[in-house]
C-alpha cells in the first residue's frame, strides 16, 4: 500500500508525502506504483522547472516528500497551485479506482 498525505493551508497544497510501494505487482512490474510515482515526480519537476520554485525534497526507495517553502506568492504560487491541483486530481483518480493499493489523505 502506498500512503499519500497532502497537506493544505489557505486552500493551497503546501506538502506532499508518499510512503511505500503499492504491492499491485512485483517490483519492476508494478504499473500502479509507476503511475503514482510518475504523477508525483512530474508535479515536483513542474514546481522546480516550470514554476521556478526551489522546493526542498527527499526521495528514496518508496518515499517522496516535498514542501512548498513559506513566502512563495504571486505568480509562482499561482503556477504551483495549478501544478499541485492537477497532481491531486490525478492521484484522486488513481486512488478511487485502486483504493486497495493507494490510501490518500488530504488535510
Amino acid at each position: 500500500m502506498t500512503d499519500i498525505v497532502i497537506a493544505k493551508r489557505d486552500n493551497s497544497i503546501v506538502l506532499v508525502e508518499s510512503i511505500g510501494h503499492t504491492g499491485y505487482a512485483e517490483e519492476g512490474y508494478d504499473i500502479v506504483c509507476a503511475a503514482v510515482s510518475s504523477v508525483l515526480q512530474t508535479a515536483l519537476l513542474g514546481l522546480l522547472n516550470v514554476a521556478g520554485i526551489e522546493v526542498p525534497y527527499e526521495r528514496k526507495d518508496g518515499y517522496l516528500k516535498f514542501e512548498i517553502p513559506s513566502g512563495v506568492d504571486g505568480e509562482k504560487r499561482a503556477k504551483a497551485d495549478i501544478i499541485l491541483d492537477t497532481m491531486l486530481e490525478g492521484i484522486k483518480d488513481l486512488s478511487q479506482g485502486l483504493s486497495q493499493y493507494i490510501k490518500l489523505e488530504v488535510k
